[in-house]
């Protein structure tokens, strides 16, 4: 993929790795380690890390939900018993599935996706769409690192999604004082959008307003490396955005290139699912229902044919976001 925003090319500011690092070791439910534990036993030493991030992060439980993980791995070949997932997984990273596993009397589940840690961190840094530095400019966790070497290899990923995300949807905003707050609810909306998903600008609001903390710590971190979009204030509450009209315009339009990469992606990867998530239908049209509260039907002919069944999703979500 081309580069996703003009950002430095040196390292991420310190101050940032250093606020990363310690979102990234902060404690969660004991249960997502029985999931790291499984997914060691399945990738065992091509796996690099283990990151949990999304909702169950968010709740701190798996009672009511599915974790969402990925695992970084050294090598394709290395991670897959069948040449066809690594070759899948090569053209077209993550490939996603599922993972069911029994513990002290529950069901523990998860939907992990599996990418290289060189893909990663060009994921972070230089995709030109959003679906890496989106999802990991926000608050994770480092559940497993296999040395320290990955561990700051993770970190920098992690820092540069935080530049990567903020300098794309900065670059879109007016020339004005904007509260953090602002910024991250405009920039989710962006990248909401670039992907499809159906969630309204309150609940990308909530979101932020709930992680507010977290989120103004990495904007004043990531602040050095955002010099020429944001000035910070002496409230240090706000930021001064400077866009020329012409880098603006620009930025506006590339937004509108992920929306449309982004339903290609959408369906390449639903269909890729079909080969490596059990049960992806049912999980999509949960998820989907779960956001928008519409119901999409699952008949014994779309399971047949489910990237038929993918495009009628995709055309309810497309009617939904065009109609608001």
């Amino acid at each position: 993929m081309t580069p996703a925003v003009p950002i430095s090319s040196e390292e991420p500011p310190k101050t940032l790795l250093d606020v990363v690092a310690e979102h990234s070791i902060r404690a969660v439910s004991p249960d997502f380690q029985v999931l790291v534990q499984a997914l060691l036993e399945e990738y065992k030493t091509a796996a690099d890390a283990v990151i949990l991030y999304g909702s169950c992060l968010r709740s701190g439980a798996l009672d009511e939900g599915i974790g969402d993980l990925y695992v970084l791995v050294n090598d394709y070949r290395a991670a897959y018993a069948k040449r066809y997932l690594s070759t899948l997984n090569a053209w077209l990273a993550p490939n996603v599935f599922y993972l069911e596993v029994p513990h002290a009397g529950r069901l523990l589940r998860a939907k992990y996706a599996v990418i290289s840690t060189p893909d990663f961190e060009k994921g972070a840094r230089y995709w030109f769409h959003s679906y890496i530095w989106a999802r990991f400019a926000q608050p994770s966790r480092l559940l497993y690192a296999r040395d320290e070497a990955s561990r700051q290899r993770v970190y920098r990923a992690l820092a540069w999604s935080v530049t990567s995300f903020l300098a794309a949807g900065g670059k879109t905003l007016e020339n004005a004082v904007f509260t953090v707050d602002d910024i991250w609810t405009r920039c989710l909306m962006l990248s909401y959008a670039a992907e499809l998903r159906p969630e309204s600008e309150t609940r990308a609001r909530h979101l932020v307003e709930h992680n507010h903390a977290d989120f103004a710590q990495l904007m004043h971190a990531a602040s050095p490396a955002l010099s020429t979009i944001f000035t910070q204030q002496p409230d240090r509450e706000t930021y001064l955005c400077h866009n020329q009209t012409r880098a603006r315009r620009l930025a506006v339009w590339h937004w509108r290139l992920r929306r449309w990469q982004g339903l290609v992606l959408s369906i390449l990867r639903l269909s890729k699912a079909t080969l490596t998530f059990r049960d992806s239908l049912d999980y999509a049209a949960w998820k989907i229902e779960r956001h928008t509260g519409t119901r999409i039907e699952i008949t014994p002919q779309s399971r047949r044919f489910p990237i038929i069944w993918g495009l009628k999703a995709l055309w309810h979500l497309l009617r939904r976001s065009a109609s608001r």
